[in-house]
């Protein structure tokens, strides 16, 4: 070797003279010794392939000792291989073999190792036939390990890994390093310990760089942070193929109680996107044609099967997109007056429940079946504000007080702008922000709050419809998801399923409903006309309002604001009717403007 170094040396020192460097052949030629360095490099470069090669090796040198030191031992090397075999494809996946065909196809190389050591040891490894199946065998098994994707993509992995520290010098993130890389059945992450002074911001602005760099197609990378959430660390996510190319077909619903997850569609490394819905308002937005029909049957179909939750719903396209879900749904509003009738109700079923529970001093209604949830759903909510007006001042009730009482605002909109929504607390409620494909950048923060879209909430590049952003408590950073293909089929055959096991109100709200006052101009009980004045609206009692406020109110209280917002009072009023109920000790202040119920307060 000191000969193959003083060469390069001396070649180095004529280029840098200007000089073309001549080739010297001495006695103590290097040829040799370069050409042992190139065939192990070679060797090193490609074990992937080779692994059959050396596996073939490997058995037939231990068929030569078994049959040198354990001949008699033959029977028991054939009982471990098939042993072997059989925990490798039984229990492969917990060995870290995920694939079933990948587990059998391991399984059966152990076993055809183990059958030929057993032959070898006792005939001899040269005895006929035994090297020709060696040879045979050895090639038949290697089709498949290099035909492998998983293997190719480790290999393509591990020569990336190597090539790091020229890709990220040229990237612009000189000193950042791999700390671990894995694959998986669309591609492979790897973790990054960055260079003092990088952050993971600095790292999402060199994507278009680091696709360069590592030969991927243009959109493959994606930047996460880790678990751990340390600035100096992030993991980098290669796509080879998009699992979200083709529609996904759903796979039904995903639990039977509103207390559990909802899957909306897998993630792009085919982990579940599940949100919990309970207590939590949503919006849906996007686009047209950006899948945001196909997002709410999605999440219909999996309330549908739940037995712990009332579906109302508002479609004011005359029941276009939700009337084949009828079956499954409690009460459907197809018209602007029947929009404003069941919002005015569900603001009755508010006061009856906080009242229940305020006289109970309980703090949050628990579902159940005979208890269930209510889920409001309107679709096109721009069309809501448009016809019906006057039912936004109920909506922006629900929105802050639904949450303790188990009553959920969800509503899909394609531009959820504040003139949509309304002056209230709307927007501000929505806990769950599922944002589809939208036309400008800039909706891009109408949707999932503002400042998101510099955070890399790129919805504007969602390039399929059914891709989703989602931004709920479970989920705080951009991953892209699919919502669920369901089919017209799946619809019908879901509403037919579930519609006999739908469940009722609850006694509470029916009664409240059943004794609420009769609309103006008639002797049957209603919710009243919005248009018809003040004597139809249900929360003209500013005392119940209040106190409706201070039950659902959390656990660190509702502020002064939100019960001048809610009574439509004053100040003034409100802080004489504060001061009044804490001397009898009903209320109690938590902090500065923050208040609500006492633990053993009675309503007034």
């Amino acid at each position: 070797m000191t000969g193959y170094r003083q060469m390069r040396r001396q070649a180095r020192q004529a280029r840098r003279a200007g000089m073309q460097p001549m080739m010297v052949i001495s006695s103590g030629d290097p040829f040799p010794e370069r050409a042992v360095v190139i065939i192990a490099r070679w060797t090193w470069r490609y074990r992937s392939e080779l692994a059959p090669l050396g596996m073939a090796l490997l058995v037939a040198g231990l068929g030569s000792y078994a049959h040198a030191a354990l001949r008699g031992w033959w029977p028991v090397i054939l009982a471990g291989s098939g042993v072997a075999a059989w925990v490798l494809a039984a229990f492969g996946a917990k060995l870290g073999i995920p694939a079933q065909l990948e587990r059998y196809y391991v399984a059966a190389t152990v076993l055809a190792c183990g059958t030929w050591a057993t032959l070898a040891a006792a005939l001899g490894p040269f005895a006929f036939p035994l090297p020709q199946l060696l040879g045979i065998g050895a090639v038949v098994l290697s089709v498949p390990w290099w035909a492998n994707r998983r293997r190719r993509a480790k290999v393509r992995v591990e020569r990336a890994i190597a090539a790091w520290p020229d890709i990220a010098r040229n990237a612009g993130l000189d000193g950042s390093q791999v700390m671990k890389a894995t694959v998986d059945l669309w591609g492979w992450r790897a973790r990054l310990r960055l260079a003092r002074g990088q952050t993971i911001t600095d790292v999402t602005a060199k994507i278009p760089a680091l696709e360069s760099g590592l030969g991927t197609q243009r959109g493959a990378i994606r930047v996460h942070p880790t678990p751990d959430d340390l600035a100096n660390r992030c993991e980098l996510r290669v796509l080879d193929r998009d699992p979200h190319a083709d529609a996904i077909p759903w796979p039904g619903p995903s639990g039977t109680s509103i207390t559990e997850p909802i899957d909306l569609g897998p993630f792009e490394d085919a982990e579940s996107c599940r949100v919990l819905f309970l207590r939590r308002h949503a919006i849906l937005g996007g686009a047209t044609g950006s899948g945001k029909s196909g997002g709410l049957n999605e999440l219909i179909a999996s309330l549908a099967a739940c037995r712990d939750v009332v579906i109302w719903a508002i479609d004011l396209k005359r029941g276009m997109e939700l009337r084949p879900w009828a079956a499954c749904i409690d009460r459907l509003a197809t018209t602007p007056a029947e929009a404003a009738a069941l919002l005015a109700d569900a603001v009755i079923i508010l006061h009856a429940r906080a009242e229940h529970l305020a006289g109970h001093g309980w703090r949050e209604w628990q579902p159940s079946g005979t208890m269930p949830a209510l889920v409001i759903i309107v679709d096109e909510y721009a069309e809501l504000a448009e016809q019906a007006p006057r039912a936004m001042k109920d909506t922006d009730t629900i929105a802050r007080l639904g949450r303790a009482l188990a009553v959920t605002l969800v509503a899909a909109t394609q531009r959820p702008t504040q003139k949509v929504m309304g002056q209230g607390a709307v927007r501000s409620q929505m806990n769950i922000r599922i944002a589809f494909r939208t036309q400008e950048q800039r909706d891009v923060d109408l949707i999932l709050g503002q400042g998101m879209l510099k955070a890399g909430w790129h919805a504007h590049k969602l390039n399929a419809p059914g891709k989703f952003l989602v931004s709920s408590p479970e989920h705080d950073t951009p991953r892209r998801a699919r919502a669920y293909l369901v089919t017209d089929d799946d619809v019908t055959q879901a509403a037919a399923h579930y519609a006999p096991a739908r469940p009722q109100l609850d006694a509470i709200s029916r009664l409240a409903l059943a004794t609420r006052p009769p609309a103006p101009g008639t002797g049957e009980p209603g919710a009243g006309d919005h248009a018809g004045g003040p004597a139809a609206e249900p929360d003209d009692d500013p005392e119940a309002t209040l106190w409706a406020a201070l039950a659902a109110a959390p656990d660190e209280g509702i502020s002064v604001p939100e019960i001048i917002a809610a009574t439509g009072m004053s100040r003034r009023w409100v802080y004489y009717r504060l001061r009044e109920l804490a001397s009898a000790g009903r209320v109690t202040q938590t902090a500065r403007r923050l208040w609500r119920i006492a633990p053993q307060g009675n309503r007034p």
